[in-house]
């Protein structure tokens, strides 16, 4: 809308105050005195200060109305960000607490459900890890709408700059005083720093209302996982081993991850009881605490519902999910090194592809299998835990 504009009616000639305050003839007020003549100066120039401001606010208040079609904006800052480049928006950077409240809010499914991974500069560089892990989500089956639901944590600013080319919900959380770029070695220092600060992190999506599925980007996603979850459970979590019941807590070895969580007061008083274990199992790693704590009379007092995921549907190079008609994820777990890993974690994308091809007669056929794990294997794990005890040592 084009505003409208208020024009001064011209005068053709300019006219002294003295004509102006002249009364015509035959009128009954006569001469009037040169006192009377100042204050009626000041009316005027009174009368016409107020009409031009009038006039001001009429133009203002149309150009206004024609603001009507731009974005709306809840905050100030989700306007400079629209209207300024982003070197200069960043100027007005929101909490971390807003910005991670906005990510989440943007990416959740209806019941507030988002899914979670984490990367590091070793993970984002091009055909790496991050790559494989989306082109799972692509390739998938049932999968690709999912995407619309993950968010990316990155965990240093190359990881966040990478995340920001290849996908629509990133969030960074970067650490003052430690560096996650590298690649973290199990269970070294930098290792065991970066997995307790995702606990750290999944605690507070919890405290947000957040159910969550956290996911390792070393797991290939085949199949949408949520129909094989136990609808009364409120933390699902993936196995190294499973035993055969998802009740088993003695038996069933744990991986941290993939976990399936629900948000309430439940869970979130077992994520800040598991965290704060940190501090009585110095050295240990969230997934063996886990071991240690699965059974605590703590998790019984807060009746916390707990299932063990069967490596049937979500499996991994530990104990690989030996139908792929069946299968929604694979883990790269029990394999060292980040070329190993690659290796390993192409081929079984190779595979699903493979067999994604094939006609539905011959998907059913018993001699459809995994290659892997090939460069990954329980004993490259063991040759890793030597390694790392003899550098202690």
């Amino acid at each position: 809308m084009i505003p409208t504009v208020l024009r001064p009616v011209p005068f053709h000639r300019k006219r002294s105050t003295e004509t102006m305050i002249r009364l015509t003839a035959g009128s009954s007020f006569g001469y009037m005195p040169p006192e009377s003549r100042a204050t009626l100066r000041r009316n005027v120039a009174i009368t016409l200060f107020v009409a031009a401001a009038a006039a001001s606010c009429l133009v203002l208040y149309k150009a206004a109305d024609s603001f009507q079609f731009l974005p709306s904006y809840s905050d100030h800052s989700s306007f400079f960000r629209h209207v300024l480049p982003a070197e200069f928006s960043d100027s007005f950077p929101d909490s971390d607490d807003l910005r991670l409240e906005r990510v989440l809010n943007d990416a959740a499914m209806e019941d507030r459900t988002v899914i979670l991974t984490t990367l590091n500069e070793a993970w984002a560089a091009p055909n790496s890890v991050i790559d494989l892990f989306l082109d799972s989500f692509r390739t998938g089956d049932g999968t690709r709408r999912l995407m619309n639901h993950l968010v990316i944590i990155a965990l240093d600013r190359k990881a966040f700059s990478r995340c920001l080319l290849v996908h629509i919900h990133c969030f960074p959380l970067i650490s003052k005083g430690v560096d996650f770029s590298r690649e973290a070695y199990f269970m070294t220092p930098d290792y065991l720093k970066m997995m307790w600060r995702r606990i750290e992190f999944l605690t507070s999506v919890l405290e947000k209302g957040y159910n969550f599925i956290f996911t390792d980007a070393d797991i290939m996603w085949f199949r949408d996982p949520f129909p094989r979850f136990y609808f009364e459970a409120e933390f699902q979590i993936a196995c190294d081993h499973f035993s055969g019941s998802p009740d088993d807590i003695q038996q069933n070895r744990p991986n941290g991850g993939f976990t399936y969580v629900k948000s309430n007061i439940r869970t979130v008083e077992f994520y800040k009881f598991w965290y704060k274990s940190r501090e009585i199992y110095p050295g240990y790693h969230d997934q063996d605490v886990l071991n240690i704590i699965k059974d605590d009379p703590f998790i019984t007092t807060i009746g916390l519902k707990i299932r063990f995921l069967n490596t049937a549907y979500f499996g991994g190079l530990c104990e690989p999910s030996k139908d792929l008609n069946e299968v929604c994820t694979m883990h790269a777990n029990c394999c060292y090194g980040l070329e190993s890993k690659l290796h390993d974690l192409r081929l079984m994308l190779q595979d699903w592809k493979q067999f994604m091809s094939l006609p539905t007669s011959m998907k059913r056929s018993s001699t459809v299998s995994w290659r892997v794990p090939q460069n990954c294997s329980l004993d490259s794990l063991r040759h890793s835990e030597l390694l790392i005890k003899n550098f202690e040592q």
